[in-house]
């Protein structure tokens, strides 16, 4: 599936200043391979479970992953990116 458009929250812009240099290159062709094929395999998107079930994920190497959410007619709304302590930031937004 091609992403026809995107969005990014605050906090992910934040998150993506906050990245190294060489992290920062290797997140920007991932994000663009993202949108061209959301569920290329080396992205390895998926799903996630529990209290963040309504989100999804895709990596950018072994340590850095973006979280981010479907919306209706191709488009996503990129939540954060970062390692993976991420996913405990959020999980505590919805506790």
């Amino acid at each position: 599936m091609k992403v026809l458009r995107s969005y990014t929250t605050t906090q992910f812009e934040k998150d993506f200043l906050a990245l190294p240099e060489k992290i920062k290159l290797k997140a920007k062709r991932k994000i663009k391979l993202f949108e061209e094929d959301c569920f290329n395999r080396t992205l390895d998107t998926h799903k996630l479970k529990s209290i963040l079930k309504r989100f999804w994920s895709f990596s950018i190497n072994d340590n850095f992953r973006v979280i981010f959410r479907f919306l209706s007619n191709q488009k996503v709304i990129y939540y954060r990116i970062g390692p993976h302590k991420i996913y405990q930031e959020l999980e505590r937004l919805f506790k």
